[in-house]
């Protein structure tokens, strides 16, 4: 009788516990937005953005305050830098993680970090009826009066580091929208897009019709205001973009063979200007505009200059950026003929991320042996649901089959491809099913999957409501 009364009574605790989310709830439209002037300026943003999400439901702006407050309060802040939220050892030293109380009048989000501190707030946004597309794809807001909100919730660490996006084919769609010139404007819907995605990198549009990202004024302080890391594809080395900025200030041929010093130039130039910048360097080299290395004729010319570049590469990055060059977030993408030159003895240093590929069809061309698998720099994934080139473009519609997705992916993250996961989105527009399962299952990875359909029909109800799903 004692031991059912002991288990009746840890049950009780326990369900109060988990109930605390239906006892305390906080009307968003009756409070005010407290967060830490010292703390990161992403929280400042995600203050005003979280304003902007309880007016869009309840027509009612909440205040945004730097000083405490008498009264109902959503308070922000980060771990280590915030000194209106309390201590969350719990978070300390952890990667883009999030906490959620609730009290009686008062909900408080902390986040590991900054990017983690967006994921809390978006998830508040979601719950009370903001899709993460109602701007992208014109999804409604159901208008609440008075939007409830309690929950009590630590969320787990992504599982995989760097989850992003990749603007490509874009002559079609998104530069034409944009009026020419893809810039701070659009890039920051494209980036606040991405943390109500729980996605932190972002590879640039990158044909010779576009102007280089970091060439346009605002670009880059715009990432840095949303906290997003900047890349780039497999043929843009060093945070340039040779198919359109070789023609502005690059000096002879793009050719490694005949004119390196001109490109080392073109490489360095880059570098002292974004040096202090959150970016995860491409290393290595093709053609221009994803064209073979110029000057070389053999594999063997291949192997040869494409060390050469690396190395070269390396030491840059070493003199200018970090003297640790291993602490620099790096990626080697073996994508086309650089996987033969890769597989025929090139030397990729051990902390560099070695980013595998699909066929642009959706199956993944190698997954990582034991050896590879044991990499400091871990193993990456750049991955198509829009393709423009032979023998068959896809382009105008998200016809990519979700399906075939969710086979490839869970096995690539099982078998060790876990730093790193890009997905060609194309014009973003046609593919928004995708690019959102995509990014769950690089923040998920093996947790908590369910079957495709219920995820598809749970997509559909929160974006067209119960009747047409």
């Amino acid at each position: 009788m004692k031991n059912i009364f002991i288990s009746l009574f840890i049950a009780f605790g326990i369900t109060s516990i988990l109930g605390s989310c239906a006892q305390n709830k906080v009307d968003l439209a009756d409070v005010t937005i407290v967060y830490d002037a010292s703390d990161d300026k992403l929280v400042a943003q995600m203050a005003v953005t979280l304003a902007d999400d309880i007016e869009r439901v309840s027509g009612v702006r909440p205040g945004v305050s730097t000083d405490p407050v008498e009264g109902p309060s959503v308070v922000l802040g980060t771990v280590g830098k915030s000194s209106v939220v309390a201590p969350k050892k719990e978070l300390e030293g952890k990667w883009e993680s999030f906490a959620i109380t609730t009290g009686a009048d008062r909900i408080e989000v902390v986040g590991s970090d900054p990017r983690g501190l967006a994921y809390g707030v978006f998830r508040i946004s979601e719950a009370i009826g903001v899709s993460p597309w109602y701007w992208w794809a014109d999804v409604p807001v159901e208008h609440d009066p008075s939007p409830m909100y309690g929950e009590n919730y630590m969320s787990e660490e992504p599982s995989v580091k760097y989850r992003g996006l990749f603007i490509n084919d874009e002559d079609w769609g998104i530069l034409p929208w944009s009026g020419g010139v893809i810039g701070p404007e659009t890039n920051e819907r494209i980036f606040q897009l991405m943390l109500r995605l729980r996605a932190n990198y972002y590879w640039p549009a990158m044909h010779e019709v576009s102007q280089p990202f970091f060439t346009i004024p605002g670009n880059r302080e715009m990432a840095h205001k949303y906290g997003i890391y900047i890349g780039g594809s497999h043929c843009e080395p060093m945070a340039t973009s040779p198919a359109k900025e070789w023609e502005m200030r690059g000096v002879g041929d793009y050719n490694y063979v005949t004119n390196s010093e001109a490109v080392k130039n073109f490489w360095q130039e880059r570098l002292e200007e974004v040096k202090g910048q959150d970016i995860v360097y491409t290393i290595g080299m093709r053609g221009l505009h994803d064209g073979s290395m110029q000057g070389t004729k053999t594999k063997e010319d291949k192997l040869r200059y494409l060390q050469q570049a690396i190395d070269d590469q390396r030491e840059m990055l070493r003199s200018t950026v970090n003297v640790d060059v291993a602490s620099v977030p790096q990626v080697f993408v073996p994508y086309k003929e650089v996987l033969d030159i890769y597989r025929s003895g090139l030397q990729v240093p051990d902390d560099v991320t070695l980013m595998w590929t699909d066929d642009n069809y959706g199956y993944i061309r190698h997954f990582p042996d034991s050896m590879e698998q044991m990499r400091a720099g871990g193993n990456g994934l750049y991955y198509h649901v829009s393709y423009w080139g032979r023998p068959h473009d896809y382009l105008w519609l998200g016809t990519f089959s979700p399906f075939l997705m969710r086979q490839q992916l869970p096995e690539a993250y099982q078998r060790g491809i876990r730093q790193m996961w890009v997905l060609n989105v194309g014009d973003i527009k046609p593919a928004e099913y995708l690019i959102e399962d995509f990014l769950n299952m690089a923040w998920k990875g093996l947790r908590g999957r369910t079957d495709g359909r219920q995820e598809l029909l749970a997509f559909f109800k929160r974006e067209f409501g119960e009747e047409l799903a």
